[in-house]
């Protein structure tokens, strides 16, 4: 079955999309990319997004706009990549699109109550023609799960080792984890959670010391300019996100651009170089990441599996595999996978699942009180022929 996944991600930079083979089922699930591509958003528009993520500039009224303009984003990538893979929109069975989160609630307890996802799914569907399934966090959190991170799933069904505990983390504009128990142990149960911030701070620190003229530390180039303030770091590894049991979900909430500047004020406050303060916020990311690991983990693990947008900052990369030492540090690469795409194969294998009715959640790494069928199913053109070429 071909179907695309599509993913925009914390960072809001832009659409991955991955056209996709997958069929089978669990235990037997198999998920192969077919062709892939990447595509910025204008810089107006992720402007909107991030003025969307912010209560004092989300007004309704932009929101409602924006919903609909992200669906003809999200149109866009889906036949952009059709085309590069050489195939028709008939050709494709299904679109599973995340959306893009522009907030996620949590209380004070750290349940979540909501979460938004825009990009509207009637809009790819009538652009496209094809069947759409959306908005998969909702029913998850309905069930009283976190509503993430779904990526959780999709390890636990592609990505166990046979013998070792293995740790799966993504850093993307948020980090998350899943650990997951070798094949070998059939009683064992996954758990996941976010770590906290990915590169959501780095690039909200890095826009603001700039004024604007760099929306990311490229290559980590001015991480490695600087020196780690370790007194700073160790009161920012204090905050309560990182103490909380999992399981948990964050976001810009917590880990976004308002957090960035307060950051950036309090670094220059101590009198540290912008150098400085990107290197010691760069290492809050690893050290969170490599705190969670050690606080929470019910088995050491055996490897680690880096992948999303922080496998390509050295400086991270280098900051992780030090506090991390002596456990083996990998990319998603090493282990025969695409670190940039591999969020949009979980959407494109979520979609599978839910059109085949199966679960496309654990209870174990969302908290929910049951497994739960995930997404809203918005009909292409070529939903009664799907029905039935999928049904006979």
């Amino acid at each position: 079955m071909l179907i695309i996944g599509l993913m925009s991600g914390t960072s809001a930079d832009g659409i991955d999309a991955a056209l996709c083979d997958i069929s089978g089922k669990p235990p037997r699930l198999s998920a192969r990319i077919v062709k892939t591509l990447g595509i910025s958003y204008p810089p107006e528009m992720q402007a909107r997004i991030l003025r969307a993520c912010q209560p004092s500039t989300g007004q309704v009224d932009e929101l409602c706009r924006l919903n609909a303009a992200l669906g003809e984003q999200f149109a866009d990538a889906a036949l952009r990549v059709i085309a590069a893979a050489d195939l028709r929109p008939e050709d494709v069975a299904l679109i599973g699109s995340h959306g893009q989160t522009v907030w996620h609630d949590v209380d004070t307890a750290g349940q979540v109550t909501s979460t938004l996802q825009l990009g509207e799914a009637s809009v790819i569907a009538e652009r496209t023609g094809i069947t759409t399934i959306h908005n998969f966090r909702t029913r998850d959190v309905a069930s009283g799960g976190q509503g993430a991170p779904l990526t959780g799933y999709a390890d636990w069904l592609l990505l166990r080792h046979a013998e070792h505990w293995r740790a799966v983390q993504n850093i993307g504009g948020m980090g998350n984890v899943t650990v997951l128990p070798p094949l070998s142990e059939t009683q064992s149960a996954p758990i996941a959670f976010d770590t906290g911030p990915g590169n959501a701070l780095v690039d909200g620190a890095v826009t603001r010391v700039t004024d604007g003229m760099m929306r990311c530390d490229y290559n980590g180039h001015i991480a490695q300019g600087g020196q780690i303030d370790s007194n700073w770091l160790d009161a920012m590894m204090e905050h309560p996100y990182f103490k909380r049991q999992p399981p948990k979900t964050t976001g810009r909430e917590l880990f976004g651009a308002d957090q960035a500047a307060r950051l950036v004020a309090e670094g220059r406050e101590r009198g540290l170089s912008d150098a400085d303060i990107i290197a010691t916020i760069t290492a809050l990311t690893a050290a969170s990441i490599t705190d969670a690991l050690r606080r929470f983990t019910p088995h050491p693990v055996g490897e680690i599996i880096i992948g999303g947008g922080g496998v390509h900052n050295p400086a991270l990369m280098k900051m992780l595999r030090h506090f991390l030492s002596p456990i083996p540090v990998k990319t998603y690469e090493d282990i025969g996978m695409d670190s940039d795409f591999k969020e949009a194969l979980v959407f494109a294998l979520l979609a599978h699942e839910t059109w085949h009715a199966r679960p496309g959640a654990h209870p174990s790494i969302t908290g929910a009180r049951h497994a739960s069928i995930l997404g809203q199913i918005t009909p292409g053109e070529n939903y009664r022929d799907l029905i039935w070429r999928t049904w006979r």
